[in-house]
């Protein structure tokens, strides 16, 4: 596979800001031949919108992305760079749809993934920050938490204001274990997960995890610069983050090329999906939308389409354009296998594939599934859900098959998700249920990920029960609450990245994940708010669900 490509020729012009400010009331880096100018903000020093990489737009675009390995002048990084552009929400519940509780919920859930609309969206976005603690010395060499953001592969961005880092930079410096903090953008949705046969022999599927790689490369050849350690690098992600995390642990048959040391994934890692070309369908879609339908070389024409019509384009790529989706989300633009990057289905390297020799951290929420189920407040009858399951999750899936299924995840609201809360909660006949095994899907990959790598990897299993929602419980995305809150979560990851062991000689001790005890660190509500125990609630169920998963797929 093609990484840390590198630019051709050195730039002696980039497209960021040059700027003649007095830079001694600033605070500044020498990268190369050029000064870098950054801001203060208490104890932290805050460098924004650094870009990584050429500007993927006109003939770069459905390109691999290619380093920028050298700089000249000043480079203004005292704000966000350009966002990659967001996917426009399509389908789905009205708010009329849904119930007022779960609205509640929602709207607190919203103050995290808040969009920072003042930072405008553009194809020229690969860009990231970095964070550290301020008046670092180049010689210092601190540990890198390098952050991917989550969003479905569709939205996100390092702009996001309750993504920026600087609280777990300042916790890093109050527990005396300081860190840098990088957040870094990649390309999303349509210009970043494009996928069907044009998109595999040209070998530029999955961009968006090549562009996360590249940015690793980045960090190795410039984070000295900014005191960090390049020998020193965790990779962070939660959600589409996190799988990322995973994707990269297995990329390149499990050679990190010194990249990175360690990783952590918070709600996810392999998804049930098959071949990058199953998604032709949205491929010719997006062609016929834009104009590019008779064109000799569609993939070709795609690059001379106008940013507004792939937009809208992207817009419009439902399910209706993608009826070659094999998985549970309806989303097009979910990593799958294209032979470079990822080059088996992910479910299959989480089974079979070779992973890089690294500790890691693997944890989910304990209601992962509800977010995910408001689409499916429709489905109120045991028969509509075993005909959506067979439909749209598992292709292939025998009658038998989904009603073996159903009996490991019974009707009774007291078995559904939110778990632990009874009757409650039970806004249709089938929305827990639906749930308890919409987030058992997050549940079994990562068993599956513990079942196979503990006995040759450091590993360490958590799950988080904290920050209960209204109608949602502790849903997916909860945990970011505490880790960037800071809370005692930001504690356990801070002294991993230090030093690959996130206890100290105090408090509660997290255990290494063994598959004969399988304990794990619960962050949870009450009077006891963390606590050992082993991980085997709904374990045969979640077994059954990821080799059904596994199994199911089927070409059309």
């Amino acid at each position: 596979m093609a990484v840390c490509i590198r630019t051709l020729a050195r730039l002696l012009y980039l497209g960021v800001a040059i700027v003649a400010a007095n830079i001694r009331d600033t605070h500044a880096v020498r990268l190369g031949q050029a000064t870098v100018v950054g801001t203060v903000d208490g104890a932290v020093e805050k460098f924004l919108g650094i870009p990584f990489a050429q500007p993927p737009i006109g003939q770069l675009r459905y390109r691999l992305p290619r380093l920028l390995d050298s700089y000249n002048g000043t480079v203004d990084a005292t704000s966000l760079g350009s966002q990659c552009f967001q996917q426009t929400a399509s389908g789905g519940p009205s708010a009329s749809d849904i119930p007022p509780q779960i609205l509640l919920g929602l709207a607190t859930l919203n103050t995290l993934f808040a969009f920072n609309s003042s930072v405008p969206q553009s194809e020229d976005c690969l860009n990231l920050n970095i964070l550290r603690p301020v008046n670092v010395s180049a010689d210092v060499q601190l540990p890198v938490l390098f952050w991917i953001h989550g969003g479905g592969f569709a939205t996100g961005s390092n702009a996001i204001p309750s993504y920026n880092g600087t609280a777990i930079v300042q916790r890093s410096i109050d527990i005396g274990e300081p860190v840098i903090f990088v957040g870094v953008n990649y390309r999303l949705n349509v210009f970043g997960s494009l996928g069907g046969q044009e998109v595999k022999d040209a070998g530029v599927g999955n961009l968006g995890l090549h562009d996360q790689r590249t940015a690793l490369c980045w960090v190795q050849k410039f984070i000295s610069s900014f005191g960090g350690d390049p020998k020193k690098v965790t990779i962070w992600g939660e959600s589409a983050g996190s799988a990322s995390v995973f994707l990269q642990l297995f990329a390149n048959n499990g050679n990190a090329e010194g990249l990175f040391r360690a990783g952590i994934m918070s709600s996810g890692s392999s998804n049930p999906t098959g071949d990058i070309t199953d998604l032709q369908h949205t491929y010719d879609f997006v062609v016929q939308q834009v104009g590019c339908g008779n064109a000799t070389d569609s993939l070709a024409c795609l690059r001379t389409a106008s940013t507004e019509s792939l937009r809208a384009a992207a817009s419009k790529a439902g399910p209706q354009a993608v009826r070659g989706y094999k998985g549970l989300a309806s989303s097009p633009w979910v990593p799958h296998a294209d032979g470079v990057f990822v080059e088996q289905s992910p479910q299959e390297l989480a089974a079979h594939g070779k992973a890089a020799d690294v500790p890691f951290i693997i944890g989910d929420t304990q209601d992962e599934g509800t977010l995910f189920s408001l689409a499916n407040l429709n489905i109120t009858t045991e028969p509509e859900l075993a005909s959506y399951l067979q439909a749209f999750w598992f292709p292939g899936a025998s009658s038998s098959d989904i009603k073996a299924l159903l009996k490991l995840y019974p009707a009774d609201p007291e078995a559904g998700s939110p778990f632990k809360t009874g009757n409650a909660n039970a806004f249709t006949p089938e929305y827990k249920r639906i749930a308890a095994i919409q987030g058992d899907f997050f549940q079994a990959a990562r068993r599956n990920v513990l079942d196979r790598l503990s006995s040759t990897h450091t590993a360490y299993n958590f799950l988080s029960a904290r920050h209960f929602l209204s109608g949602l419980g502790y849903s997916h995305a909860t945990d970011l609450f505490n880790v960037f809150g800071p809370g005692d979560m930001t504690d356990y990851f801070i002294r991993f990245v230090r030093h690959l062991n996130p206890n100290d000689n105090s408090g509660v001790q997290w255990p290494r994940f063994e598959t004969s005890s399988r304990l794990t660190l619960q962050f949870i509500d009450g009077d006891t708010p963390l606590n050992v125990a082993a991980d085997t609630e709904r374990l045969a169920a979640t077994r059954a669900l990821f080799e059904l998963g596994r199994f199911t797929w089927k070409d059309e």
